[in-house]
């Protein structure tokens, strides 16, 4: 019995063990996180990011393209094999074992408890009066320069990145983990991953980095769209406006500069009846990002609280209806 077992998450793709795995993964990272003193898979992922970037990110356009691709293809493919062998042998030398190694690299491919415990101290800092430490704190998890940011502006830029990584910290790694499982889902890890670090559009990621972001922008695709309706129904059950949060969807996401951040963004913006999105300074240089959202009510720190939410909710949605799906296609096919 014990060797059929160490077989089936050997394989890491049984439908009834991808099921039992992404559940308890998601409700371990609800729990636990990512603690910071056990190493992170990505961060394993990153080094070798940097590692190859540092090598090959040199000379014509063409050679810089062909390596990129290359980075690519190594990181994507060599993650899913590399994760699916480790899950293999772990399982061969003891099924328990294979299994807790299974949940927590699962729990690893999601972020809904660091999302919201970065949005909760901003919230905190706020409602506390202390402005300068909640720009400090905003400054960990965006780009912009927030050094002189008003508070509605600290509120923006938290409300955005917790709607916005919806899609890359909870309903994306869900929706490939459903499909093939703990490796595939680490596969996506490492395609987000790529994209954060070489996806860039300046001198020295724009030719290097094009294959990563492409290739971030089809992965998202269906999860991003998934998600945007998703909200609106959540915000429908939540009792906030899901009809604008529809209207703000079909409206605004095209015009955010990404094929699919905006959807989340909009959606929430809208279900909030707030707008996000405008001038943002990067490095000193002023950037006008498209307006989500019609600006019915003033961003307040309470706002935040509400996306943490909103995050969870849909998270929880998201999985229910996934695992559900699962399930019949096992009726089905059986």
């Amino acid at each position: 019995m014990g060797l059929e077992l160490s077989k089936l998450l050997t394989i890491s793709n049984t439908p009834l063990l991808i099921i039992w795995v992404v559940f308890w993964g998601f409700v371990l990272d609800r729990i636990v996180g990512d603690p910071r003193r056990i190493p992170h898979p990505v961060t394993l992922i990153g080094l070798f990011i940097a590692w190859f970037e540092a090598l090959t990110n040199r000379g014509s356009r063409l050679r810089r393209k062909s390596s990129g691709a290359s980075l690519v293809f190594i990181t994507v493919v060599g993650t899913y094999f590399i994760t699916w062998g480790v899950l293999a042998l772990l399982a061969r030398a003891n099924v328990w074992l294979g299994i807790l190694a299974s949940l927590w690299l699962m729990s690893t491919t999601l972020a809904s408890k660091s999302l919201a415990q970065a949005g909760q101290e901003i919230y905190h800092l706020l409602e506390n009066g202390d402005l300068t430490a909640a720009r400090r704190r905003l400054a960990w998890i965006v780009g912009r320069d927030t050094a002189e940011l008003p508070t509605d502006e600290v509120v923006r830029g938290t409300v955005e990145t917790v709607a916005e990584n919806i899609v890359d910290g909870v309903t994306s790694p869900l929706f490939f983990a459903l499909i093939g499982g703990v490796p595939l889902a680490m596969a996506y890890k490492a395609v987000n991953t790529l994209d954060s670090m070489v996806g860039y559009r300046n001198e020295r990621y724009n030719d290097y980095g094009w294959a990563g972001a492409r290739l971030d922008d089809l992965a998202n695709y269906i999860p991003a769209r998934l998600t945007a309706l998703i909200l609106v129904f959540v915000a429908r059950v939540r009792g906030l406006d899901w009809r604008e949060a529809y209207r703000a969807v079909r409206r605004d996401a095209p015009n955010h500069p990404s094929p699919n951040s905006g959807y989340a963004e909009s959606a929430a913006a809208g279900a909030l009846g707030i707008q996000l999105g405008g001038w943002n300074s990067y490095g000193g240089k002023k950037s006008l990002r498209a307006h989500m959202g019609t600006p019915t009510h003033k961003l307040v720190p309470h706002h935040i609280l509400t996306t943490i939410k909103l995050l969870f909710a849909t998270g929880w949605t998201f999985l229910a209806l996934g695992l559900l799906i699962r399930l019949a296609v096992i009726a089905i096919v059986r």
